[in-house]
Protein backbone atom coordinates (compact mmCIF):
# COMPACT_ATOMS: atom_id res chain seq x y z
CA UNK A 1 0.00 0.00 0.00
CA UNK A 2 1.18 3.37 -0.87
CA UNK A 3 1.05 6.56 0.90
CA UNK A 4 -0.61 9.33 -1.08
CA UNK A 5 -0.82 12.92 0.02
CA UNK A 6 -4.08 14.55 0.35
CA UNK A 7 -3.26 18.15 1.30
CA UNK A 8 -1.15 20.23 -0.95
CA UNK A 9 1.14 23.32 1.25
CA UNK A 10 1.85 26.30 -0.56
CA UNK A 11 4.68 28.91 0.77
CA UNK A 12 3.51 31.98 1.78
CA UNK A 13 5.81 33.71 -0.74
CA UNK A 14 4.04 31.90 -3.46
CA UNK A 15 0.56 33.28 -2.78
CA UNK A 16 -0.94 37.08 -2.83
CA UNK A 17 -0.88 36.70 1.00
CA UNK A 18 1.77 38.51 3.35
CA UNK A 19 2.22 37.97 6.83
CA UNK A 20 -0.43 38.47 9.22
CA UNK A 21 -3.32 38.24 7.47
CA UNK A 22 -5.87 35.59 8.28
CA UNK A 23 -6.58 33.63 5.45
CA UNK A 24 -9.81 32.10 6.55
CA UNK A 25 -13.28 33.20 6.64
CA UNK A 26 -15.92 32.08 9.48
CA UNK A 27 -19.49 32.16 8.31
CA UNK A 28 -22.02 32.26 11.50
CA UNK A 29 -24.86 28.96 10.79
CA UNK A 30 -26.83 31.28 12.77
CA UNK A 31 -29.10 33.91 10.14
CA UNK A 32 -31.24 36.05 11.70
CA UNK A 33 -34.62 37.57 9.80
CA UNK A 34 -35.48 41.52 9.52
CA UNK A 35 -38.09 41.01 12.53
CA UNK A 36 -35.45 39.38 14.46
CA UNK A 37 -33.33 42.22 13.46
CA UNK A 38 -35.72 45.32 14.17
CA UNK A 39 -36.64 43.49 18.00
CA UNK A 40 -32.91 43.52 18.45
CA UNK A 41 -32.47 47.56 17.16
CA UNK A 42 -35.50 47.85 19.54
CA UNK A 43 -34.20 46.74 22.63
CA UNK A 44 -30.74 48.35 22.32
CA UNK A 45 -32.60 51.49 21.46
CA UNK A 46 -34.89 51.33 24.60
CA UNK A 47 -31.74 50.22 27.03
CA UNK A 48 -29.95 53.45 25.82
CA UNK A 49 -32.50 55.43 26.34
CA UNK A 50 -33.05 53.88 30.04
CA UNK A 51 -29.30 54.84 30.19
CA UNK A 52 -30.19 58.60 29.51
CA UNK A 53 -33.11 58.82 31.86
CA UNK A 54 -31.18 57.72 35.00
CA UNK A 55 -28.59 59.98 33.57
CA UNK A 56 -31.20 62.85 33.34
CA UNK A 57 -32.48 61.82 36.56
CA UNK A 58 -29.30 62.24 38.65
CA UNK A 59 -28.88 65.90 37.15
CA UNK A 60 -32.43 66.67 38.35
CA UNK A 61 -31.50 65.13 41.71
CA UNK A 62 -28.39 67.73 41.74
CA UNK A 63 -30.31 70.60 40.36
CA UNK A 64 -33.13 69.95 43.04
CA UNK A 65 -30.16 70.09 45.87
CA UNK A 66 -28.43 73.39 44.60
CA UNK A 67 -32.06 74.67 44.70
CA UNK A 68 -32.42 74.31 47.98
CA UNK A 69 -29.13 75.39 48.58
CA UNK A 70 -29.89 78.59 46.72
CA UNK A 71 -32.93 79.07 48.53
CA UNK A 72 -30.85 78.70 52.16
CA UNK A 73 -28.50 81.29 50.93
CA UNK A 74 -30.79 83.58 50.46
CA UNK A 75 -32.67 82.93 53.55
CA UNK A 76 -29.43 83.38 55.54
CA UNK A 77 -28.66 87.10 54.03
CA UNK A 78 -31.74 88.50 54.42
CA UNK A 79 -31.50 87.39 58.20
CA UNK A 80 -27.97 88.96 58.62
CA UNK A 81 -29.25 91.70 56.65
CA UNK A 82 -31.87 92.44 58.98
CA UNK A 83 -29.79 91.55 61.93
CA UNK A 84 -27.12 94.10 60.65
CA UNK A 85 -30.31 96.96 60.48
CA UNK A 86 -31.08 95.80 64.20
CA UNK A 87 -27.25 96.36 65.22
CA UNK A 88 -27.46 99.36 63.61
CA UNK A 89 -30.68 100.87 65.53
CA UNK A 90 -29.60 99.59 68.58
CA UNK A 91 -26.04 100.73 68.58
CA UNK A 92 -27.62 103.98 67.35
CA UNK A 93 -29.87 104.36 71.04
CA UNK A 94 -27.04 103.64 73.14
CA UNK A 95 -25.18 106.25 71.65
CA UNK A 96 -27.86 108.70 71.62
CA UNK A 97 -29.01 107.51 75.58
CA UNK A 98 -25.07 108.14 76.98
CA UNK A 99 -24.21 111.05 74.55
CA UNK A 100 -23.37 114.17 76.54
CA UNK A 101 -26.38 116.53 74.87
CA UNK A 102 -28.56 113.82 76.34
CA UNK A 103 -27.13 113.67 80.01
CA UNK A 104 -27.45 117.59 80.19
CA UNK A 105 -31.50 117.03 79.85
CA UNK A 106 -34.08 117.51 81.73
CA UNK A 107 -37.35 116.15 82.59
CA UNK A 108 -40.41 118.72 82.76
CA UNK A 109 -42.43 118.87 85.72
CA UNK A 110 -45.55 118.49 84.10
CA UNK A 111 -47.07 117.81 80.92
CA UNK A 112 -50.12 119.26 78.74
CA UNK A 113 -52.01 117.78 75.54
CA UNK A 114 -54.14 119.26 73.83
CA UNK A 115 -57.54 118.24 72.51
CA UNK A 116 -59.46 119.04 69.66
Amino acid sequence: MSYQRTTQFSSRRASNWSRNQNTTRFTSNVKLGPVTHTVLVALMITVLGLIYLTQATRATSYDYQAQEIDTKIADLSTRQADLEIENARLTALENVKNSSVAKSMTKPASTNYVSE
